[in-house]
């Protein structure tokens, strides 16, 4: 036996959420599943780990799971579990010692899609760089028990057609506090706030500015400075993607025609 990080991806509206719950479909949950269909071992042999908790509808691109596996080659392995899976795209792998513990991340980068209609682009990326550096996000999180101090590392927005392209950067994040972040960027940009709220409430003031919506929140990656993950060139993941995008266009077409 030894110890495997491998990234995954995932839409976020087939779980609820990342992390096990008995009774509810979790990504952690088919992880488990997936493995137990492709070799002989237990939960408690597997014993796995999550990099990153994402809530009920939240995605992700590279997510990173640690587990156990009596497999030798680790592309053997994600071609085994790619084959067996149906939501979660296993996109690469790397050997990692026992005791890695995949929360211990150098960073970790979230993206969050906002249609661009309404919003001044210039004031929302003012307001964006008010929550870059260190700051107290008592005010921009879900309480539950952490340290509150984070140093964000930069908020960035890009204009792609008709959306805002937000990316976030820090080695950790609290509780929903993108999503209470990114309301407060729309809130600003769309002039149903002023810049000095935003200002009052990173500042401890009671100013709330509500939860934006979880399924246009991604994360995109969790970065480790000295974990070597590898990508396999084309394989069945690649052909997985292509019938989930042709299902897409089915799905899109049967509703454009109503």
């Amino acid at each position: 036996m030894r110890r495997v990080a491998v990234k995954i991806a995932y839409l976020g509206d087939n779980f609820a959420g990342s992390q096990f719950q008995p009774g509810l479909r979790t990504v952690e949950g088919d992880v488990i599943s997936d493995v137990m269909k492709i070799s002989d071992i237990s939960e408690d042999e597997m014993n796995i780990k999550c990099a990153s908790r994402t809530d009920k509808g939240v995605n992700a691109l590279g997510n990173v799971v640690v587990f156990s596996t009596a497999f030798d080659d680790n592309f053997v392995l994600l071609k085994a579990l790619n084959a067996v899976s149906s939501s979660i795209y296993y996109r690469s792998i790397a050997s990692v010692d026992t005791d890695f513990n995949p929360r211990y991340a150098n960073e970790r980068i979230y993206r969050y899609v906002l249609p661009a209609k309404g919003i001044d682009l210039d004031l929302a990326k003012e307001c964006a760089s008010l929550f870059e550096g260190e700051h107290d996000f008592a005010g921009f999180c879900r309480n539950d028990g952490r340290p509150t101090v984070i140093n964000m590392r930069s908020v960035k927005i890009d204009k792609k057609d008709d959306v805002l392209v937000i990316e976030f950067r820090s080695e950790h994040f609290l509780w929903n506090m993108i999503r209470r972040i990114v309301s407060a960027i729309s809130s600003v940009g769309r002039n149903e706030s002023k810049m000095d709220d935003a200002e009052r409430a990173l500042n401890g003031e009671a100013v709330s500015f509500g939860l934006a919506r979880a399924d246009a929140l991604t994360l995109a990656d969790v970065v480790y400075e000295n974990v070597n993950f590898i990508t396999p060139a084309a394989d069945i993941l690649s052909r997985r993607a292509e019938e989930e995008r042709f299902m897409l266009a089915l799905r899109t077409a049967f509703f454009d025609s109503l």
